[in-house]
């Protein structure tokens, strides 16, 4: 897997881009003839290695779908990962702020 043209693009345009899936395949597994679940998964390894995080974090096997390519030391992915932390507490009942959620339901579904 190659994500240095992403990883520029993402640093290039101040810590964030959108990106297709059909994009991000095309540069993870160019011979596959599609994404599986467990490409999305090495994909999003890979992206943690490099210093990126995904929304939504776990990456759709649609290549139709757009997801954000974030730089995890930017302000905005710090950020992303407090609220994904946060988001992590309440699947496991011990969200300290549970009204968030209940006021954001788009951002609960993007952070799993």
């Amino acid at each position: 897997m190659d994500f240095t043209i992403i990883k520029h693009a993402v640093e290039v345009d101040h810590g964030i881009k959108r990106l297709s899936m059909h994009f991000i395949k095309k540069h993870a597994a160019p011979g596959r003839a599609r994404l599986s679940p467990e490409l999305c998964a090495q994909i999003s390894e890979e992206f943690e290695r490099i210093g990126l995080t995904t929304l939504p974090r776990t990456l759709p096997t649609s290549e139709n779908e757009f997801v954000w390519v974030i730089q995890r030391s930017s302000v905005l992915g710090e950020v992303v990962a407090v609220a994904a932390a946060l988001a992590q507490l309440d699947k496991l009942g011990m969200n300290p702020l549970p009204q968030v959620f209940d006021n954001h339901p788009q951002a609960k579904a993007n952070l799993r």
